[in-house]
């Protein structure tokens, strides 16, 4: 999409307008300054799908879209995860962080800060094995995706 003020809005209008819901949105620009690339997130019937690409279509900041579900795929997603550890509750967090591949990027006396970086499922799978711990905070960036391979989304 073209990188310039109000093409979000727009963007996330067509989704209100149409009571459509975003699940999960990133926006950063690309190597071409005047270019953005958004990776959304929204679920519905193939039918509503194929709307919202011909609505996104239709916008002029919208210079070219690829539906990633028709084709191989990389999705990441990452997650800052602040929660209490003190006494026993440190090693447990440490060890659960550890499975998951995660990185403890902050530590005080009773609080660790967690990065982990993957699948929606595997963020949602972390959280849920967090849940004996006193989780603080949670950040999640938003899902991003790249086709696998040769295929790319290039204008």
């Amino acid at each position: 999409m073209e990188n310039e003020a109000g093409a979000l809005s727009r963007v996330a209008g067509l989704f209100s307008a149409r009571g459509y819901n975003i699940e999960s949105l990133t926006v950063a620009p690309t190597e071409d300054e005047s270019l953005s690339r958004m990776t959304l997130v929204t679920t519905g019937t193939d039918e509503v799908v194929e709307q919202i690409t011909k609505q996104l279509n239709k916008l002029i900041d919208v210079v070219k879209l690829m539906d990633m579900q028709e084709g191989p795929h990389i999705e990441r997603e990452m997650m800052l995860i602040k929660t209490r550890a003190i006494g026993p509750a440190r090693e447990e967090v440490k060890r659960l962080s550890d499975i998951f591949r995660g990185r403890i990027i902050d530590v005080t006396d009773k609080i660790y800060t967690i990065e982990v970086t993957g699948t929606s499922a595997k963020l949602n799978a972390f959280v849920e094995a967090m849940a004996e711990t006193d989780i603080i905070e949670v950040v999640r960036s938003g899902v991003m995706g790249i086709a696998r391979g040769e295929k790319s989304l290039r204008v």
